[in-house]
C-alpha cells in the first residue's frame, strides 16, 4: 500500500523528480539570460550609434550653414567696397550681421598691409627678418635667398642650386613667383623658427612692392627702411598711429582684400573662416576668390577680434 501511494502522489513542491530535466532547465535559463544580456548590449550600442549620428549630422549642418554665412559675409564686404569709387574705397573696415541663428562679424583689410613675397625689394624683406630678431647680416642673406628663389635663372643659377644640394634638399629654387606663402619653407637657409614668425606678415596677393602702413601691423611697419623695432608688447595690435608716409609705403586701397569671419551660433559653437578676394570693377561678379580657409586650417589667434562697442571710433 505504501509503494502504491508513493507512485500516485506527485512530488513535493520545489522537488524535482528527474535530475536530468533539472539540468536541462538550468541550461535553458542561462541561455535566456545570455540572450537578454546580448540584446541589452545591442540596444546600448544602437543608442550610442544614434547619438553619434545625430551629433555628426548636427556638426555637418553647422558646417554647411557656416560656409553659407561666411560666403554672405564676404559678399557683403565686397559689395561695400565696390559700391564706392576706387579712389575713395576704404582700405579696411568691418561688417556685422545676424543670420541663421548666428552672429556673424568680419573684418577686411587690403593685402597691401602685408609684405608681398613676389614683389617686395630686398630692403623690405631684410627689414622684416631683422624686426623678427635676425641679425642684420643674416637678415640680408635671408632676403637674398628669397629673391633668388623667385627670380628667373641667371648665370649664377648653378651656385644657388649648389646651396640647395649642400643643404640636402631634393629641390632647387623655383625661379618663378611664389604660388603660396607656405612655399617660403622651400627656400634654403631660412631658420624654421624665423619662417614661422614671418608667415602672418607675408602675402602673394598684393602685387605691390610697397605696403600700406596705415593698415600694417607693428612688425611690418618696423620692416620699413629707417623704422624702429616694434615693442615687445605690441604683437599684432594696430592701435597705434602709423608713421606719416615713410619710404616704401602707399596709401591707395588694394584690389586684393583679406576678409576674416567669425560666426557665433546660438548653440555655443564658434566657426571661423578667412578669404582673400580680388575686387573687380568689370564683369558680372564684383570679386574673385583667391584663397579660402575654414576652421581646422585657421588658427584661433587669426579669428577676428570682438566687435567694438557702438560709438567707438576706429583708430
Amino acid at each position: 500500500m505504501t509503494t502504491l501511494r508513493a507512485r500516485l502522489l506527485p512530488p513535493a513542491a520545489g522537488v524535482t523528480a528527474d535530475p536530468a530535466r533539472a539540468r536541462r532547465d538550468g541550461f535553458i535559463l542561462v541561455a535566456v539570460l545570455w540572450i537578454l544580456a546580448a540584446l541589452a548590449t545591442l540596444a546600448t550600442a544602437y543608442a550610442v550609434y544614434l547619438s553619434s549620428t545625430a551629433t555628426a549630422a548636427s556638426a555637418r549642418d553647422d558646417g554647411l550653414l557656416a560656409h553659407g554665412l561666411a560666403t554672405a559675409a564676404v559678399e557683403i564686404a565686397a559689395l561695400r567696397l565696390v559700391a564706392v569709387p576706387k579712389d575713395r574705397r576704404p582700405s579696411s573696415g568691418e561688417v556685422a550681421f545676424r543670420m541663421g541663428k548666428a552672429d556673424v562679424r568680419a573684418t577686411f583689410v587690403g593685402e597691401a598691409a602685408r609684405i608681398d613675397l613676389n614683389a617686395a625689394p630686398k630692403e623690405l624683406l631684410a627689414g622684416l627678418f631683422a624686426a623678427l630678431g635676425a641679425q642684420p647680416e643674416a637678415a640680408a642673406d635671408h632676403a637674398d635667398r628669397i629673391i633668388a628663389f623667385r627670380s628667373p635663372a641667371s648665370g649664377d643659377g648653378g651656385r644657388e642650386a649648389d646651396l640647395y644640394r649642400d643643404a640636402g634638399l631634393d629641390h632647387g629654387p623655383r625661379h618663378d613667383p611664389f604660388v603660396h606663402v607656405e612655399e617660403i619653407w622651400r627656400v634654403a637657409g631660412l631658420p624654421p623658427a624665423l619662417v614661422e614668425r614671418a608667415l602672418p606678415h607675408l602675402t602673394v596677393f598684393s602685387g605691390r612692392g610697397e605696403i600700406n602702413a596705415a593698415d600694417a601691423d607693428p612688425v611690418v611697419r618696423a620692416a620699413l627702411p629707417g623704422a624702429s623695432p616694434p615693442d615687445a608688447g605690441e604683437g599684432g595690435d594696430k592701435g597705434e598711429a602709423a608713421p606719416a608716409a615713410p619710404p616704401g609705403t602707399m596709401s591707395a586701397a588694394s584690389d586684393a582684400v583679406r576678409v576674416r569671419i567669425c560666426m557665433d551660433f546660438d548653440t555655443g559653437r564658434r566657426r571661423s573662416a578667412e578669404a582673400v578676394i580680388l575686387l573687380r570693377d568689370f564683369g558680372d561678379d564684383p570679386y574673385r576668390v583667391l584663397s579660402w580657409r575654414e576652421d581646422a586650417d585657421l588658427p584661433e589667434a587669426d579669428a577676428p577680434p570682438p566687435p567694438r562697442p557702438r560709438g567707438e571710433r576706429r583708430p
